[in-house]
């Protein structure tokens, strides 16, 4: 019989339906209890999805049976939640990005380390099948050595369809810090850690006017970097380049490809777990799906909590880690920063590449 880790969920909005849904389907997962500022959201959820107790933050906090919060709160206050977790000496998983700035990224892996606790957080769709299926490709020499890789993320914006999109264009937000933790976290994944980095920023529209139905017509001003472009020379050797941008209308690109010296492989798109993907070798005359390997394939939203509770458990490493989002967020202000001073930026930061998922798990496990 596995050992179910007690888990308690802070904040209760759009996202928070998938980690619920966890709660059901991995084996050694139970979610006890659940917080948002809105009590009324909270207790919605609560019902929805069969948990016991909804409450305020500090009630949360103060449970001595949860084990692991996870943080899906906005991003400005992923920092705050996740500090306040480890001081009441709770592990703690976080929505991406760990934190805004990188001060307090520090801040959480030194407070994480000093009490013994684990510390972690999103994105885990590199534990899909599809990035899985990549992984193994690579590791296995399909491609050869990896010497370079492409990610795309292109779109106009989110104040068409979402319900509240200011936070996109305030500070934390942009493109790259929004959806450049799913492709770079695919990517180190893929390739190993980066060294360095260099980039290029710009607001193309300074003001932003929301369509969507909840606030047609308001105005949004634009504080942060809507188009960025930047370069990667990854510890390998590899060089990687990736550009987001709130500021295009249409585009074909791909999302991610990795070159190798003995062919080219197609990665999914990382802000989903499945495939396809596509793998075309040097004497190949054309493109091959490759069957997924891993499971995992639909919203799976919730696996790295899960891997988080099965290394508190029987302690070895977990994936989705404190040094791995750290480094991410690193990455990400690398290009800012390098973009601001017009030269390159060193990274401080370094993490190892998660371990790949088993072969043959059945669905709920990721231990055998």
């Amino acid at each position: 019989m596995v050992e179910k880790v007690k888990v308690g969920i802070i904040g209760c909005g759009n996202i928070s339906g998938v980690y619920f849904k966890a709660g059901k389907i991995f084996e050694n997962l139970e979610i006890v209890a659940c917080a948002d500022l809105i009590m009324d959201r909270a207790k919605a959820k609560a019902q929805e999805f069969g948990v016991p107790k909804a409450c305020t933050v500090d009630e949360l906090l103060s449970d001595p049976e949860i084990q692991i919060v996870i943080n899906l709160t906005i991003p400005k206050a992923h920092a705050e939640v996740t500090m306040a977790a480890l001081n009441a000496g709770k592990n703690i998983y976080a929505e991406k990005p760990m934190a805004i700035t990188l001060e307090d990224g520090k801040s959480i892996i030194n407070l994480a380390k000093a009490k013994g606790l684990l510390v972690g957080g999103a994105p885990d769709t590199f534990l899909g099948g599809g990035i899985q299926t990549c992984r193994k490709l690579i590791d296995d020499g399909w491609i050869g050595e990896p010497i370079g890789a492409t990610a795309f993320m292109l779109c106009h914006g989110h104040e068409s369809w979402h319900p509240d999109p200011e936070f996109y264009y305030q500070v934390g937000g942009g493109p790259m810090f929004d959806m450049g933790p799913y492709y770079l976290t695919a990517l180190v994944t893929l390739m190993g850690p980066v060294k360095r980095v260099t980039g290029c920023t710009r607001i193309t529209f300074p003001e932003r006017i929301i369509t969507s139905r909840q606030k047609y017509g308001k105005r949004i001003q634009v504080e942060v970097p809507t188009h960025v472009a930047g370069i990667m020379e990854f510890n390998s050797g590899a060089i990687g380049v990736i550009l987001t941008s709130f500021d295009v209308w249409h585009s074909q690109l791909p999302r991610i490809e990795i070159y190798g010296s003995e062919g080219t492989l197609i990665v999914p798109d990382p802000n989903t777990f499945g495939g396809p993907v596509y793998i075309r070798r040097k004497d190949h005359g054309e493109w091959k799906e490759v069957p997924l390997t891993h499971g995992y394939s639909e919203n799976s939203r919730g696996i790295g909590v899960s891997d988080m509770a099965y290394a508190l458990i029987s302690g070895r490493p977990h994936r989705a880690s404190g040094h791995l989002t750290y480094h991410v967020l690193e990455i990400m202000h690398g290009f800012h920063i390098a973009a601001q001073q017009g030269k390159h930026y060193m990274l401080e930061s370094t993490c190892e590449r998660p371990a790949p998922l088993p072969l043959g798990l059945m669905y709920g496990t990721l231990d055998r």
